[in-house]
């Protein structure tokens, strides 16, 4: 295990001991906190909006009582009204119980909580980072229980009903629930701060436990801070109304290790309420808690002590840290129940243990705040009053939101109106004077002030000018000269929604809070428009700021930016690799095996193998040529790189690093089924492992930074390397080759197939110090195969057997992903029975899958439909997600559903217990085979289950049914045990899914000879490959035969492809003279063979083209290229059977027998020069044969052979015009192609007849006027003499090249079979496997 992850594993341990204890204690303070806290009150101690009547005075609510009218009504059932309870001192709250009004049809079905200190500046009760709506009561006298998420302290309660009984009236009893609540509070007013001095002078500490509660109305300020003369602090304090807490456990001075650690947490905490902050840290991990929302992290650096000297402060820095603390605010506002390590600093100030001589006026108390905030939602007003017909015109206000549009103040004026508005997150006034003529002003300053922080505005217009200056910076005042004089109307609207006034400005409604309003520089008294004596409002939450920011806690996943606006956040996933709603999935498979079987080809791809967990994606290589999938990560060391000490008792160390990260490594090497990496040493007078029995001169560490004396080609625990194995090194009495000490360069080199020692990250070479020494290094990349969890699967036999597993957590965003297979059309998949959230996803119909789950106390379903049936035996992919903005339930990575979630959605962690795979409850389970199933990034391990389980099988067959479409050109798919594989044998192609052509370069007089024949030709060759002894079963008699293969050559003439009989049947296709294309069959029944001739294309121009010939009895389809299919039919006196084939011929016929004159006289010599590939004969693929040395045939070759794909796919040309030379007009006998006519001719003549309906002859017939028997014999001479011209310049050059050749002994990659090639250039192709061009320019001078 790497140190990274031994870390993180112990911060995860740590921080789960400091939960579990913190979890343990505040369950316990929940148990004993059951206290009835209104009940006990007096009658005085409830109050409300407005009473109904007498009898249903505030006093009468409470939980059973049936005094008065048996509990409280309001006079209106609107969402004004209020209840409100007195507790007399603050209380800690944990729950409330409600009933409606005794023996009536009277209730409140929904109602909000809200809670304040001080009767004013009232906070809504929040859950799962929204105003939590309670759902309250269905009749009179049920009682509705709620256990609060999250407790809370306050002295006055806020009842506040949303909806009424439909039979009668809002009617309330209730209950608050909780204890007793007392602590010393300190106010601070930005000049005093506490000094708690340590007992001793220095403080070593490995734990620290500090707790505090905050209230402010300022957004910036020191809470606590501690620091030692050796560089160690601690810091708390608010930055922009955030809460950043900053450690340091040592630096070192060389500055390689960085101690510092800075986290950041929550938002809005300038809202004058208390939030209660704890820091736990046990050595270098801490959990962060601020108001129930934990943050665990790990401080950076290697220290795991905290020294302080001294003392800690609390309140500001002392004033020994003043002068390097760059202006950092004091903090003004109140704190209490202050601890450190177990000292109650606030009760040590009381007693006067701790240093106050920096306070004023310390007082035990907490200021009252005199803002009273408004909140505005989008259909909220404030109308104020102002003074009329003045000629000064003067607002203010602060205000803070999240959205960047809307209007803040509205008035008319005597001749106009005046909007003050945001327009993009900048202030805007726009003035509008009719007086005589029309005149507007527009007026804007500031940026970005929709970040939810309070910003200040002040218009000010009088005389002729009006000056706007935003959040008190009066340098950056904004002047306008105004050219009329202005009258004030007297009325101004604050919030943008103006429902009943006529007004000249559009609706933009202003959603967030405003305080401090001052009209005509007069404070507005809100109270009193709250008591209706002034002014009017609608919709408006007085003396209430309710912003929430809802990018605190970030619920936007992989380091995504989240923004807001008031009613939502977004996140954008951009150069995440995620997407989303919350940026949780991940947009790159999770594997090289998952892209092969999307059908992609070897190439670099990001990949994924956590899905949706906390390893990002990364760049690694696929390699899939091979049935099972190779994936490569690349290190930082160039091969052959040199290693050399000073010292011959040094060692040069080299570290190894990848390309990734030692988590993202190791999820590759954990579900590959076998790695690999080349470790190579070259020495001259440098040891390796010193063998045998000494101790090694060098060695690397592996993935446990563990020291191996094992190298490649040998396995752990052996201290040899692959010689010392194979008993082959260069001195028996040594067990590597380096370990001889010789002054030759040695090599010893192999693999390191040990996967969990894999990859080597470092290697520590010694023995290079002395005189002579010398070594070079290589270090391949990691390649590792396969990927089990891909493959991991589980087959269900009976509808009543399911798997189990064990609880879950799901933080909040849950994703599922798994694929199917299955005949069956209904089943459950996967449910979790328990107490926790429910989970339920289902197969209907055998075409719907559904995702049910709860948000809230609501259950929700999603179902996807699909266009073809679900069980029909193929693989299917569910992929399901539930975060906290939407569902989503997609099918195939197709079909997809989506379903917002609701506001009061849940956002806290998900706990999933008792998940069963299957059949549960009673249900019917699921039939069939299910594999790779994932949630929340980690896979489930179905077949180890499986193992134990009745009625499930771990593994799953057919797999060819839903993959088998990727084999290609005939391959055959096969099934196995955890995946699939293309048979490619009975093709011309190669490669996993048949799409590698199979090709080879043919020099001058090679050929290729397959036999269909049992009987085996003695030696037709007397170089090359032996015949195989096996024969091919094949039917004697063909009446139908398919001929495919491609070709590019720049020479001509040259028989490509010709079939022999035991009979004189036989099929050629030769390349004539002037390049053009012939094919001759001859069945019998035929004096002459049956030809058809490509007379107006010349087909040896070097480029690739394919021929696909087809004859079934008489029939005869030819394509060529990508042109259309050209149809021909053998004449009615030939024969309808190929009798008796004997043999097949590529490049060259060498054959015994009556053979076709023309073919051996005009076309057999010098033979075919060129590339051929993707030959098939029906199912005989005999170039393939050939070039497979595994594969045993009846094959064999004659001269050099090379591998080459041929310049793989034919020319593609665009679509031709009608007046297209090759395309054949149907209903003729002939077109451009010509067929030779039944008839009688001399045997000396091997001109080809025209058909009559051509007219004249082809300009590239072979026909010609002379002596056709000179012009044979010149022709034949002249092939003689230049084919003794090749040889003996061959010859020649091969003596001067032995002769100054080097003489010493050194090491070549050449290929075998170079050595025997003709000339330079077969030897350069033998020597280049990889070789792919046809014959260029050059090659010509070759071939005369």
């Amino acid at each position: 295990m790497s140190q990274a992850t031994t870390s993180s594993l112990l911060a995860a341990l740590c921080s789960s001991v400091l939960l579990v204890v913190s979890g343990r204690a505040s369950s316990s303070l929940h148990r004993r906190c059951e206290d009835s806290l209104a009940t006990p009150l007096p009658y005085s101690s409830f109050t409300s909006s407005s009473v109904y009547a007498r009898d249903y005075g505030a006093g009468y609510a409470k939980l059973n009582r049936k005094q008065g009218a048996g509990g409280w009504s309001p006079s209106d059932s609107d969402r004004y009204q209020w209840l409100q309870v007195d507790l007399g001192a603050s209380k800690q709250l944990v729950g409330i119980a409600t009933q409606g009004r005794y023996s009536s049809s009277d209730w409140t079905g929904k109602y909000q909580l809200l809670y304040s200190d001080t009767q004013t500046n009232w906070r809504p009760y929040r859950q799962d980072g929204s105003i939590w709506t309670f759902d309250g009561n269905v009749n009179s006298d049920g009682v509705v229980r709620y256990e609060l998420q999250h407790a809370f302290l306050a002295r006055y309660i806020r009842f506040v009903p949303l909806e009424k009984s439909k039979a009668g009236r809002v009617g309330i009893r209730l209950e608050l629930y909780g204890c007793s609540y007392w602590a010393d509070v300190i106010g601070f007013d930005g000049h005093g701060i506490l000094s708690y001095r340590f007992r001793s002078k220095k403080m070593k500490i490995v734990k620290d436990v500090i707790a505090l509660k905050f209230r402010t109305t300022a957004g910036d300020g020191v809470l606590l801070h501690g620091e030692g003369q050796q560089g160690d602090y601690v810091s708390l304090e608010l930055r922009r109304a955030r809460l950043q807490l900053s450690m340091n456990l040592g630096s070192n001075q060389y500055g390689s290790i960085q101690g510092h650690t800075s986290v950041t947490s929550g938002s809005l905490l300038d809202d004058d309420h208390w939030h209660s902050v704890v820091i736990e840290r046990y050595r270098r991990n801490v959990n962060f808690t601020l108001d129930h929302h934990v943050h665990h992290f790990r401080t950076n650096g290697e220290f795991a002590h905290l020294d302080l000297d001294y003392e800690i402060s609390f309140g500001g820095l002392p004033l020994s840290a003043k002068s390097s603390s760059g202006g950092r605010e004091n903090f003004v506002g109140c704190m209490e129940g202050i601890t450190y390590n177990g000292d109650n600093i606030t009760h040590l100030v009381r007693r006067g243990k701790v240093d106050i001589s920096s306070f004023r006026n310390l007082t035990f108390s907490c200021a009252e705040s005199n803002t009273f905030p408004v909140f505005f939602n989008s259909t909220s007003f404030l109308r104020l009053p102002g003074q009329t017909d003045s000629d000064t015109l003067s607002v203010s206000l602060s205000f803070r939101t999240w959205n960047p549009n809307g209007l803040l103040m509205f008035t008319v004026l005597a001749d106009g109106w005046v909007e003050v508005g945001l327009t993009d997150g900048k202030i805007t006034v726009y003035m509008n004077v009719t007086q005589k003529k029309n005149t507007h002003i527009d007026i804007s300053s500031g940026s970005g002030l929709n970040d939810g922080q309070w910003h200040s505005v002040h218009l000010n217009a009088l005389e002729n000018y009006a000056m706007l200056t935003v959040d008190g910076d009066e340098a950056s005042t904004v002047r306008t000269a105004i050219p009329v004089q202005i009258m004030t109307g007297g009325t101004y609207y604050f919030g943008g929604y103006f429902p009943h006034t006529a007004t000249h400005t559009l609706q933009r409604p202003f959603q967030g809070c405003m305080q401090l309003i001052h009209i005509d520089d007069h404070l507005a008294d809100l109270k009193a428009v709250e008591q209706g004596l002034i002014g009017t409002f609608e919709n408006v939450s007085l003396d209430m700021c309710a912003i929430i920011d809802r990018c605190v806690p970030n619920h936007c996943e992989h380091g995504s930016r989240c923004s807001q606006t008031w009613d939502a956040f977004t996140c954008n996933c951009s150069g995440t690799g995620y997407a989303g709603a919350t940026c949780h999935t991940s947009m790159f498979q999770q594997s090289c095996e998952d892209y092969k079987h999307q059908g992609r080809s070897s190439g670099s791809y990001w990949i994924d193998p956590d899905g949706s967990g906390s390893l990002e994606p990364f760049r690694v290589m696929c390699d899939m040529t091979e049935d099972k999938v190779w994936t490569t990560l690349k290190n930082n060391l160039a091969p052959q790189t040199s290693v050399m000490t000073a010292d011959p008792d040094e060692k040069a160390v080299l570290q190894i690093t990848y390309n990734v990260t030692d988590e993202q490594l190791f999820s590759v090497t954990s579900s590959a089924e076998k790695c690999e990496q080349y470790l190579a040493y070259a020495c001259r007078m440098s040891r390796l492992l010193n063998t045998p029995g000494s101790e090694p001169f060098t060695w690397w560490l592996g993935r446990a930074n563990e020291r191996h004396f094992y190298w490649g080609g040998s396995g752990p625990g052996i201290q040899k390397c692959a010689c010392g194995i194979e008993h082959n090194c260069t001195n028996p009495k040594h067990y590597c080759n380096c370990d001889a000490d010789q002054r030759s360069w040695r090599e010893d080199a192999g693999l390191l197939v040990y996967k969990d020692h894999l990859p080597v990250r470092q290697v520590a070479v010694g023995d290079t110090g002395r005189a002579g020494s010398e070594a070079k290094l290589t270090v391949g990349p990691l390649r590792c195969q396969g990927d089990r969890k891909f493959w991991n699967a589980a087959s269900f036999t009976s509808p009543a057997s399911s798997l189990h597993f064990s609880s879950f957590r799901g933080e909040t965003s849950t994703d599922i992903s798994f694929y199917f297979k299955t005949s069956s059309g209904h089943g459950v998949f996967l449910e979790n029975l328990g107490t926790s959230d429910f989970l339920h996803i289902e197969l209907r119909g055998g075409s719907l899958v559904t995702f049910s789950f709860d948000v809230g106390s609501e259950r929700m379903e999603l179902v996807v439909r699909s266009a073809v049936p679900l069980n029909d035996d193929q693989w299917h992919r569910v992929e399901a997600e539930k975060n906290v903005k939407e569902a989503v339930l997609q099918l195939n990575g197709q079909h997809r559903a989506v379903r917002r979630i609701p506001p009061q959605g849940h956002t806290k962690l998900e706990f999933y217990s008792d998940l069963y795979l299957g059949a549960s409850g009673g249900q019917r389970g699921f039939l069939g085979c299910m594999r790779a199933l994932k949630i929340n990034g980690l896979t489930f391990d179905l077949e180890e289950k499986a193992k134990v389980t009745p009625g499930v099988s771990p593994g799953c067959q057919g797999h060819c049914s839903s993959y088998g479409m990727h084999c290609k050109n005939g391959g055959k798919c096969v099934e196995q045990y955890n995946r699939y594989s293309c048979d490619c044998s009975p093709t011309a192609f190669d490669g996993p899914f048949c799409t590698e052509d199979v090709g080879a370069y043919f020099e001058t007089g090679t050929l290729v000879r397959y036999d269909f024949s049992p009987e085996v030709a003695p030696s037709v060759v007397q170089e090359g490959k032996s015949f195989s002894a096996i024969a091919v079963p094949i039917e004697a008699n063909l009446t139908h035969e398919e001929l495919i293969f491609s070709f590019s050559t720049s020479s001509a003439p040259s028989i490509l492809v010709y079939i022999s009989s035991r009979t004189q049947d036989y099929l050629a296709v030769v390349l004539r003279h002037n390049g053009t294309l012939q094919i001759r069959y001859r069945l019998g029944g035929l004096t002459e063979p049956f030809t058809i001739d490509i007379d107006h294309r010349n087909m040896a121009n070097g480029q690739p083209h394919a021929v696909n010939l087809t004859r079934h009895f008489r029939d005869i389809r030819l394509q060529l290229d990508h042109y259309p299919v050209s149809t021909y039919t053998l004449p009615e006196d030939s024969d309808t059977e190929f009798n008796l084939i004997k043999s097949l011929f590529l490049g060259k016929v060498f054959e015994t027998g009556q053979i076709d004159p023309i073919l051996i006289e005009r076309y057999n010599t010098p033979g075919f020069v060129g590339c051929l590939s993707r030959v098939q004969l029906n199912s005989v693929a005999p170039l393939k044969a050939a070039l497979r040395s595994g594969q045993a045939a009846p094959v064999g070759t004659h001269g050099i052979l090379v591998p080459s794909n041929c310049g793989a796919s034919p020319l593609t040309l665009s679509s031709l015009a009608a007046n297209d030379p090759w395309h054949v007009e149907t209903g003729r006998d002939a077109g451009p192609y010509t067929k030779h006519s039944q008839g009688t001719r001399s045997t000396s003549d091997f001109s080809v007849f025209t058909s009559p309906a051509v007219g004249a002859a082809s300009p590239f017939s072979e026909e010609s006027s002379g002596s056709n028997a000179v012009d044979r014999n010149s022709a034949v001479i002249g092939g003689i003499i230049a084919m003794v011209v090749v040889t003996v310049s061959c010859i020649m050059v091969f003596v001067v090249r032995h002769t100054f050749r080097h003489k010493g002994s050194y090491h070549t990659n050449e290929a075998k079979g170079a050595e025997s090639a003709d000339c330079a250039d077969a030897a350069i192709i033998v020597n280049d496997p990889a070789f792919t061009e046809t014959i260029d320019e050059s090659k010509k001078e070759w071939f005369i």
